[in-house]
């Protein structure tokens, strides 16, 4: 014995372009502040190891190293520029 369901097509899916680019916008605000602090951070850390202020907040571990804040501030601006480019209507993401 064969029993067939018969469902109804439902809403079909809109493929709009562009249609995250208000959140894009959003995670680009958010993105430039943590690259700036980040850079900061680099900053301290740099003039710690040079003996020109106090010590480091973070005294040990691979986030006492200013190499890892400058890398980590590079790659937050690089993807505040590209989610800021997006959310404006400019090229792809990527």
């Amino acid at each position: 014995m064969w029993v067939r369901i018969r469902l109804g097509r439902g809403t079909q899916f809109q493929h709009r372009e562009g249609k995250n680019r208000p959140l894009a916008l959003a995670g680009a605000g958010l993105l430039a502040p943590a690259a700036v602090m980040a850079f900061i951070l680099a900053l301290w850390r740099l003039a710690a190891d040079l003996s020109l202020t106090s010590n480091f907040a973070i005294a040990e571990g691979p986030l006492s190293h200013w190499h890892v804040w400058v890398l980590l501030a590079a790659m937050l601006a690089i993807a505040a520029i590209k989610l800021n480019r997006y959310g404006r209507g400019g090229d792809s993401l990527f």
